[in-house]
């Protein structure tokens, strides 16, 4: 991946995150014509361009607006989204329990709205792989703007397929070739023979999962396969902190539960792990069990059609905007 984030003079077709009163945030595409309208005046965005990264502007009514470049953290928060993202919290985690180096050949299902799929990006590197598996087309459409959006152009080291995993895995890896596997679906079981398949002696494969029963449900049969170490389960919490002066305490929200990490790696063929000894528990469920704890049982919103077509136009134009920036940068003619 050649890409860099842009950096110098505010260009047209950058993405700028600007805060302004109140500390309310504003993510804009920069245009020549553009404006950004609020209750506190009218924005140019002509006033921004050709100012450096971290500029103060003002506003018709005075309202000072501070701009930079988005983060990724800050791009993935507000980016268009087709289906629910993983947190940065979330991706952070998975990055560094599942060991993703430069050069790994990653598969990554399903894509989702790209938010790891950034994160995955720009840890593999240049000589890196990351193959992404989205069931829905619609999907993949709004994932792979908004990776474009990010990074200026689509990277080389990534390639997104449509369909099923345990379908086209198979056919894109030949087995034991892929050194890192991660799960963002909702019955992760279903495909957890290719995945063994695929993944080299020692690849780690690591599951984002929604409710307690589905990680239950994982996790046994992970080791039922016989073919992992025993998994291990976490969840990240992240909490703010007002700090003024003296005034230092907890903030009074925090991002608390969004879903767990599970990890396991591939034990070398033929190999048998230790056992480990465990109290007895209740292990048995049946598939009744698991329908009552999954997300569209326990109320979990789903997109519609309609928001999703509005969510992809969204992200097609923040597309264009990047693809603007970059010929800029490079000198060249941008193509819509």
């Amino acid at each position: 991946m050649n890409a860099r984030r842009p950096s110098g003079p505010f260009r047209e077709g950058d993405r700028v995150q600007l805060t302004g009163p109140k500390a309310r945030m504003h993510t804009i595409t920069l245009r020549e014509d553009g404006e950004l309208h609020t209750h506190h005046g009218v924005l140019k965005h002509s006033d921004l361009i050709g100012l450096p990264d971290g500029s103060v502007v003002a506003n018709s009514a005075g309202h000072d607006y501070l701009a930079l470049r988005p983060l990724m953290r800050d791009f993935a928060m507000s980016m268009p989204r087709g289906a629910a993202i993983v947190y940065p919290k979330d991706s952070a985690q998975i990055v560094m329990q599942a060991d993703i180096f430069p050069g790994a050949v990653v598969v990554e299902a399903g894509v989702g709205s790209g938010a790891l799929s950034l994160a995955l990006l720009r840890a593999i590197g240049s000589d890196g792989r990351l193959t992404s598996f989205e069931r829905r087309e619609d999907f993949a459409e709004v994932a792979r703007a908004n990776v474009e959006t990010f990074f200026g152009e689509t990277p080389e080291s990534w390639n997104v397929v449509v369909g099923d995993l345990a379908e086209e895995l198979p056919a894109q890896f030949e087995d034991g070739t892929v050194d890192r596997v991660v799960l963002d679906m909702l019955a992760p079981w279903e495909c957890m023979d290719v995945v063994a398949d695929a993944l080299t002696p020692g690849g780690v494969v690591i599951c984002y999962i929604a409710t307690a029963t589905q990680l239950s449900r994982v996790a046994e049969c992970i080791r039922a396969t016989g073919l992992f170490t025993e998994p291990d389960a976490s969840e990240t919490m992240v909490r703010g902190w007002h700090v003024e002066g003296l005034a230092v305490r907890p903030d009074h929200r925090m991002v608390a539960h969004t879903g767990f990490l599970l990890t396991a790696r591939r034990l070398a063929p033929g190999a048998v792990p230790p056992e480990v000894r465990r109290r007895a528990s209740k292990s048995s469920y049946t598939d009744e069990d698991v329908e009552l704890w999954t997300p569209g049982a326990v109320g979990d919103r789903e997109i519609t059609d309609k928001n999703l077509r509005k969510r992809a136009r969204e992200a097609q134009k923040a597309a264009s905007g990047a693809r603007i920036a970059a010929a800029s940068r490079e000198g060249e003619p941008a193509s819509e």
